[in-house]
């Protein structure tokens, strides 16, 4: 049973310093510039039958910004375009390489070798 008193010896003190806590900021004057702020906000917003997401998606420049990139619909995936396919073939070794970018160990121990030009002349094939 003193655990139970304990128990709620202990949720008092919270709750008492809790209540404190909110004593301070209910006298901040920032918060209440900010809780003005948003009762105005939401009967501006109740006035135009808007909801948050509606003021976000009128105020945030991003998605705008990336249809015009895109010349239409925001994209959901990367904004980065696919590298395309490059097909290698050793002359000399008749060994075939394929990557979309010029990151591969065995390209560039050729392009380390025989030069970058001579190895750019050992493509394939280039798909997209």
């Amino acid at each position: 049973m003193s655990s139970l008193l304990s128990n709620y010896m202990r949720k008092e003190q919270l709750l008492k310093e809790l209540q404190s806590d909110l004593a301070k900021l209910e006298n901040d004057g920032r918060l209440k510039v900010e809780l003005e702020f948003k009762s105005k906000l939401e009967e501006l917003m109740a006035e135009f039958d808007k909801t948050a997401s509606d003021v976000i998606s009128l105020l945030d420049p991003k998605p705008i910004e990336e249809a015009e990139r895109s010349g239409g619909v925001a994209s959901t995936g990367t904004s980065r375009r696919r590298r395309r396919l490059k097909v290698y073939k050793n002359p000399n070794s008749g060994e075939v390489i394929e990557t979309r970018g010029g990151n591969h160990k065995v390209l560039k121990a050729w392009k380390d070798e025989h030069g970058r030009e001579t190895v750019e002349s050992w493509v394939v094939r280039v798909d997209d």
